[in-house]
């Protein structure tokens, strides 16, 4: 299992300088990954064709995109010319986001989202492969191929919790980046669902991108709490909840990688068992240091 950071999902980094900062940081820290979560500070496809230049080895991710406010063949573009940027080292994660987000903030209609994706990724898909994208749908019709200098295909990845986007997403896609959504539910549902879907549709084993907060800590009970705090909204997500429901718990912390040394390697290494091949750590700042000391830990795993 391969292991990356992802910033942003507790509000992100101050400026694009300390962005980049923290990406060199990761790469030099031998992480294998930089994802950016896209929530309302930066845009990450775009922040990334920035660390993209001023990083070298470092695989970088968007964990994960909306979809609805963005044509498909806009958002192919600009993660074509990400992965240019960065040598071919952009993945692009995208998601349907959630009703309150689509439908109450951005006034778009949020029904039937799984046939909005199905659509989504029939176009998408042969894009980031390079091949041009002929469509007939109720939401695109599209006619359009793209040429950009120097991006190779670039992967593509669902964020799929229930089984009809695991499904999609096994069939169009290249994988499945998950948040918020604990070992136990991982193992015996998102793993084997896509795995299934993948399998059906002949296509390559699918990558499983699974990000969770995580903290080296010596006061388990007072990071827990921070936790319940920060990420207070997912238990009223109704996609969210019922991975919580799925894993048997009630609240973020629960399903949080949090612990000494000990805890924190069993723990990972119940992730790789359950079939996840890269996990992107949210390493907050933590108290007394505990965000630098997580890091160099999971450097070292």
């Amino acid at each position: 299992m391969k292991i990356g950071l992802m910033s942003g999902a507790e509000g992100g980094a101050g400026s694009i300088d300390a962005l980049v900062e923290d990406a060199r940081s990761a790469e030099s820290q031998g992480f294998d990954s930089f994802w950016l979560a896209n929530i309302f500070g930066f845009d990450a496809i775009t922040a990334q064709a920035l660390v993209g230049r001023e990083t070298q080895r470092i695989q970088l991710g968007t964990a994960v995109v909306p979809s609805y406010p963005r044509h498909p063949v806009a958002i192919a573009q600009q993660a074509l010319t990400t992965a240019s940027a960065s040598g071919g080292r952009f993945r692009l994660g995208i998601g349907l986001s959630h009703k309150i987000v689509i439908e109450d903030m951005f006034g778009f209609s949020y029904d039937k989202p799984a046939s909005h994706m199905r659509e989504y990724l029939s176009v998408l898909a042969p894009l980031l492969r390079g091949e041009p994208a002929k469509f007939a749908g109720e939401q695109y019709r599209v006619n359009a191929g793209l040429s950009v200098p120097g991006a190779g295909p670039v992967p593509l990845l669902v964020a799929a919790l229930g089984p009809v986007m695991l499904r999609l997403t096994g069939e169009l896609a290249d994988g499945t980046i998950t948040w918020m959504t604990g070992v136990k539910t991982l193992g015996a549902h998102i793993v084997p669902s896509l795995r299934a879907a993948a399998e059906a549709a002949g296509r390559p084993e699918p990558q499983v991108v699974a990000g969770l907060p995580v903290e080296l800590s010596d006061d388990p009970d007072g990071t827990l709490a921070h936790m319940d705090e920060a990420f207070a909204m997912y238990p009223t997500l109704p996609s969210y909840k019922a991975m919580l429901d799925r894993e048997g718990v009630t609240r973020p912390s629960e399903i949080a990688l949090v612990g000494d040394e000990a805890a924190l390697r069993d723990k990972l290494a119940g992730l790789a068992s359950a079939g996840v091949t890269d996990l992107i750590a949210a390493v907050g700042r933590g108290k007394d240091g505990s965000g630098a000391r997580t890091r160099e830990f999971l450097a070292s795993f």
